[in-house]
């Protein structure tokens, strides 16, 4: 018995399609309300997203979308659409997730073609058509930790330790805010890139929270990504191999060593908030498949704050009061090579 919402589907792809010998396939979903199906009609395969408005705002992705596709970043063609139900209609990248490519020896040559894309869409002039990755914004992030990763462990910091915590979030906000802005993703990592059978440049997907940030942060997204570790030195070989890639004007007064600390830093600000963000989707929205990521994530953050005085108040804190708690319940960590 098909429900109301498939019955809606089935009519708009009829119509879209001027047939009805389609047939649907939904995949496995992800973190948010939207689903996926693959429709196949005559041997030609398209991906529906289905995005209930009530729960789903399909407005930022078609935006994004068609922009993206306008400047040549290698976005889905949007094929039809129907915003006020909620239906998009996809050209297919396929199923080949970058993620299910790499090893030692395949992951250079994957992430420079990823590194040459970045540049390419950091090279646009999106100001007047993403919002702007604002101070408030990086903060509120970062007490995503503050909001659900310590209450999860019963971590409860003194008045002290809330004024240290919030004056080492604001000088997080800070450095990001002071980088060279540009295009950023947000979410750009080996589960958002695709294998386009043919092609070689790679499928870009989940963009819709694209925003104008840090240029440090996509690189981060990438290289110090939540689901897969690499070798420290190696990451900063990449670090370096991007950073002649930048443009003159992102490096004037701005040698290797400041870009690698503005990297670092703004990697200490993501591994915060996704630390809070893993933590909040298992309790508010009851999806247990992040957690197992929740050591290796901690375990980046550890690593890469040692190098900066400024984060040491704010490190003690987490080895001292909140490992003891994290490591019981979410497992230890191993140390990055």
């Amino acid at each position: 018995m098909k429900t109301q919402r498939e019955q809606l589907i089935q009519s708009w792809m009829t119509s879209v399609l001027s047939s009805d010998q389609f047939e649907i396939n939904f995949l496995a979903g992800d973190a948010s309300f939207r689903r996926y199906a693959r429709i196949t009609l005559n041997n030609k395969t398209f991906m529906l997203m289905d995005a209930p408005p009530e729960q789903e705002d399909c407005v930022p992705f078609v935006t994004i979308d068609e922009f993206f596709d306008r400047h040549g970043v290698r976005v889905p063609h949007i094929v039809a659409k129907d915003m006020q139900q909620g239906f998009l209609l996809l050209e297919d990248f396929g199923d080949v997730v970058l993620s299910t490519l790499l090893n030692e020896d395949s992951v250079d040559a994957y992430y420079m073609q990823s590194f040459r894309q970045l540049i390419q869409l950091q090279a646009i002039d999106g100001s007047r058509h993403f919002p702007v990755y604002s101070y408030e914004k990086l903060i509120s992030e970062m007490q995503l930790l503050t909001d659900w990763l310590l209450p999860s462990l019963n971590v409860v910091p003194t008045a002290e330790e809330k004024t240290m915590i919030e004056q080492t979030f604001a000088y997080l906000a800070e450095s990001a805010m002071q980088q060279p802005q540009v295009i950023v993703h947000r979410d750009f990592h080996s589960r958002n890139l695709m294998k386009i059978a043919s092609e070689t440049v790679l499928g870009v997907i989940d963009f819709q929270d694209a925003v104008i940030g840090a240029d440090t942060y996509d690189l981060i997204s990438i290289t110090r990504d939540a689901y897969l570790q690499w070798d420290a030195d190696r990451v900063e070989q990449w670090f370096k191999v991007f950073y002649d890639m930048l443009p003159e004007t992102s490096r004037q007064d701005r040698d290797f060593q400041q870009f690698k600390r503005d990297a670092d830093l703004m990697a200490v600000q993501r591994h915060i908030k996704i630390l809070g963000i893993f933590v909040r989707l298992f309790e508010r929205d009851g999806k247990s498949g992040y957690l197992k990521d929740l050591p290796r994530v901690m375990c980046y953050l550890l690593e890469e704050s040692r190098p900066y005085t400024e984060l040491q108040p704010f490190m003690q804190f987490i080895r001292h009061k909140v490992m003891p708690a994290f490591e019981q319940k979410y497992g230890s960590y191993g140390v990055v090579a």
